[in-house]
């Protein structure tokens, strides 16, 4: 019976009828900055 409850919350959760997502709000930390630039580049070379 449990397997089953818990099989009914992922689903509903996993659907979104629980609502829309809400993104984390960003902690503010006064005077930091922080910016990561560049590029990856994967592959094999030989």
């Amino acid at each position: 019976m449990k397997v089953v409850l818990i099989l009914g919350v992922l689903a509903l959760a996993g659907c979104g009828a629980d609502g829309d997502p809400i993104a984390p709000k960003k902690p503010e930390t006064p005077g930091v900055s922080m910016s990561v630039t560049g590029t990856a580049n994967i592959g094999i070379s030989g």
